[in-house]
């Protein structure tokens, strides 16, 4: 059995890349990409540590993770455009 630290790096390090591409990128589906690694690395995190704990909670909230992450959509990928809509 994998041990649940090397999940854990393995987390670390996709988040970290997610928000870096998050923050150097402009183009809108980058940056909804971006926030779909991080969420995926949270998952991950919750997975792992709840798998070595010989609990279900964390697969709760992974189900709402992705409940979320499914509900973030958008009619326009330009960011200049939801720009213009703060008013």
């Amino acid at each position: 059995m994998i041990p649940a630290n090397y999940f854990m790096i393995l987390s670390v390090i996709l988040f970290v890349l997610g928000a870096v591409a998050f923050f150097i990128k402009r183009d809108l589906i980058t940056m909804f990409m971006s926030v779909e690694v991080m969420l995926n690395a949270a998952n991950l995190a919750f997975i792992a540590l709840t798998r070595s704990a010989h609990s279900l909670d964390g697969q709760v909230i992974v189900f709402f993770i992705i409940t979320v992450a499914a509900a973030e959509q958008k009619k326009t990928i330009k960011t200049e455009d939801i720009k213009l809509m703060k008013g």
